[in-house]
């Protein structure tokens, strides 16, 4: 038996964070009156650059204790350029849940959809559709995260520690090639790419091992290869071509941007970062203070990023109506742009966020799928 009912915590955070946030829980609300089957339990949490201003903590008292319990975690945005920690980090505790609750499996969409701008004069670049699995706790990541804080720094030289484990490899690479069989069950190549730097460094001939020795368990997704700057260039001159990448966190950081610019920017950056028992989605964009209350936002990478929750949510629970929500939105967001209708001020459109919000909810009652 499917499950129907559904706990979320919101972390709306800083700047622009909690205006996006009630625009793409206006359009998840939108689908799931349109197609019913499950109820969103929201559960709002204190926290971000803000919050520490105001009363010394990153987060509410027990806020990291209830985003664990609940089904899935949403994060608007998070961070001020001008609020510090005492030394002098950013302001940043959806890392730290990133952390606690091994979210190792960071999923970046990159779709380009007929009508949004696109950097490339090839008409080939209106089908890019791939998806870029970048490893979320360790990696080149791993100095600068929880793990090791010891002193690597003087005035002669500076050292980071790059780290590469094999459980947490393993599962990485079952989850790249478990979404590439969902996507060529729905008529995509099946194709994952390991993207390594394997000819330089051993952290990264292990990758590739462990990549091959998962590879065995998922015979009907072709593999292949690609060193990182060489994919980098290929991102470039043809990703029509590509469909899944795994990549280590380092790599992962810099191409889903660079991929991401292929299709619009930083406004249409969905993301997620999923564990074994926990998840967390965001729009990939920061807090974006300059244009904060002056209804200027691009809501689009929230609003897409609440629909890879209600698909991620609806595919573990076998909730067909959480799915087809899911795809209700993804449709609207296409339509609009397909027909116009959609003119953000990010792209130089006349639209802001009180306006492309109105129109993806009026897409999206519209919209109808097979």
């Amino acid at each position: 038996m499917s499950k129907d009912s559904f706990e979320i915590a919101i972390l709306a955070g800083d700047g622009i964070g909690t205006e996006v946030t009630d625009a793409a829980f206006a359009v998840i609300e939108a689908a799931q009156a349109k197609t019913g089957g499950f109820h969103l339990h929201r559960q709002e949490i204190m926290a971000g650059a803000g919050y520490y201003r105001d009363t010394g903590r990153d987060i509410e008292p027990d806020g990291e204790e209830r985003a664990g319990k609940a089904d899935a975690m949403y994060v608007g945005a998070i961070g001020l350029p001008a609020i510090r920690a005492t030394d002098g980090t950013e302001i940043a505790p959806h890392l730290r849940l990133r952390e606690r609750f091994e979210l190792y499996a960071g999923v970046r969409p990159v779709k380009a959809y007929k009508g949004a701008p696109r950097m490339l004069l090839d008409e080939r670049a209106n089908e890019i559709d791939l998806v870029i699995i970048r490893e979320c706790t360790e990696g080149l990541f791993y100095t600068a995260a929880v793990h090791d804080r010891s002193p690597k720094t003087n005035q002669d030289e500076a050292r980071e520690t790059l780290r590469l484990t094999r459980s947490v490899t393993e599962r990485l690479c079952d989850f790249a090639f478990r979404l590439a069989e969902r996507r060529k069950s729905s008529g995509s190549q099946g194709m994952l790419t390991c993207v390594d730097k394997a000819n330089v460094f051993q952290a990264f001939a292990f990758f590739r091992k462990i990549f091959d020795e998962r590879a065995a368990h998922f015979p009907d997704i072709e593999k292949s290869y690609a060193y990182v700057d060489a994919q980098a260039l290929e991102l470039v001159k043809k990703p029509w071509e590509l469909d899944v990448l795994v990549m280590e966190n380092m790599f992962g950081d810099i191409l889903s941007d660079l991929a991401g610019g292929l299709v619009g920017g930083m406004g249409m950056a969905a993301s997620a970062e999923i564990g074994d028992n926990h998840c967390l989605f965001q729009p990939a964009h920061g807090s974006a203070p300059d244009i904060m209350g002056q209804d200027k936002a691009n809501p689009l990478a929230a609003i897409l990023s609440g629909a890879m929750m209600l698909d991620w949510l609806g595919w573990q629970a076998g909730n067909d109506k959480m799915l087809e929500a899911a795809r209700l939105i993804e449709q609207a967001v296409s339509d609009g742009f397909a027909d116009g209708g959609l003119r953000p001020m990010e792209f130089g459109g006349n639209m802001g966020l009180q306006d492309m919000t109105t129109a993806v909810l009026s897409y999206t009652n519209a919209a109808k799928i097979d």
